[in-house]
């Protein structure tokens, strides 16, 4: 892959801001470089821009190398770096899935970059072939979400392997929900597949999702163009001591993950007994997405009673769709309940 040749020129030529904290590695007793406050420590002094020891325990979690890790503050800020660095304002296009996470269609308006969707199958079957034949020589970027978000499925491994494959371009691969899944990882072929970016986060799986942190994981020639970009202190301190703390406790997430995956099924065969559900679509994450007798009416139903699921009525392919987050035992009990009452009226 010429990765110079995908890359913006302006971000390829650019000169990083050079911090403080870049500058000096090692130990000190003194700072007197970055004009801080010399009191209220440690808040007074700026994180590490790189957050080494997140990454450290993120790369012997996930079998990579740390120099292969970026961290953004959430997803939203990795989807948003990758606009940055490939793709030149009202030049360039991508190319995604529909439907599929909004995010990607929102930051490529942001950016002025077109967004190209191309819609999956009946059954929300990846279409690979016609993800391809949308792509011109000035498509810089795919966008694949597996699990997808909002129809729950995760895609075929050598699927995406074969998109990367065959598309010259950057292919992104959204794992948000990866952790329910038992489809695997595309970051075993991370370092096969040169064009290939990963991102997952602490926001599902972790509990995490009011701490914002999302992770890139790509070459480590990606990885330090994005370092380039990014802004020098984007990840703060308390955001990386919780990261830590949160990481060297990995054990609790998979307990986690353990009961929400029990809590699935069991979802999934209660809603199965009700009237208005119509249809329940496979899923491999912590949602799932059924279709209802009427959309609207059972979501004004559920928020009246203070139960908010997501109404994904008008999402293209999803007509007649609710999407339902697995939550704790009573909490899907209490939705089961309330739809039961609705079946009566």
């Amino acid at each position: 892959m010429n990765l110079q040749a995908l890359v913006r020129p302006n971000i390829w030529n650019l000169v990083p801001y050079s911090s403080a904290r870049s500058e000096f590695t090692g130990a000190a007793s003194v700072f007197l470089d970055a004009n801080e406050n010399p009191f209220n420590n440690p808040y007074n002094r700026y994180p590490d821009p790189l957050q080494q020891e997140v990454k450290a325990l993120i790369a012997q979690l996930r079998g990579v190398a740390a120099g292969q890790i970026f961290l953004g503050v959430g997803s939203d800020e990795c989807i948003d770096v990758v606009y940055r660095t490939f793709c030149r304002p009202g030049v360039d296009n991508v190319v995604a899935m529909s439907p599929s996470y909004g995010m990607y269609e929102v930051c490529a308006d942001i950016n002025d970059v077109e967004y190209r969707r191309v819609p999956l199958t009946d059954d929300f079957s990846l279409d690979a072939a016609a993800m391809l034949a949308t792509a011109d020589e000035r498509t810089k970027v795919m966008w694949i979400c597996s699990p997808n978000n909002p129809t729950g499925n995760a895609f075929a491994l050598d699927e995406i392997e074969a998109i990367c494959s065959r598309f010259a371009g950057i292919v992104v691969v959204d794992e948000a929900y990866i952790d329910f899944s038992t489809r695997g990882s595309m970051l075993s072929c991370l370092d096969s597949l040169p064009n290939l970016i990963v991102m997952q986060t602490l926001s599902k799986a972790w509990g995490s999702a009011s701490v914002r942190l999302g992770i890139a994981y790509a070459s480590a020639e990606i990885i330090g163009i994005f370092n380039k970009v990014k802004y020098p202190y984007n990840i703060n301190l308390l955001t990386q001591r919780y990261a830590i703390d949160r990481l060297e406790r990995h054990s609790e997430v998979a307990a986690w993950v353990k009961q929400l995956t029990a809590n699935r099924q069991w979802l999934i065969e209660a809603l199965g007994s009700l009237r208005c559900v119509k249809h329940i679509y496979p899923t491999d994450a912590n949602f799932v997405l059924v279709r209802v007798s009427d959309a609207d009416a059972i979501y004004d139903y559920l928020r009246a009673g203070g139960i908010i699921v997501r109404n994904r009525n008008r999402v293209e392919k999803c007509l007649g769709c609710l999407r339902i987050t697995v939550g704790t035992a009573e909490e899907n009990e209490i939705l089961i309940n309330a739809l039961k009452e609705y079946g009566k009226e």
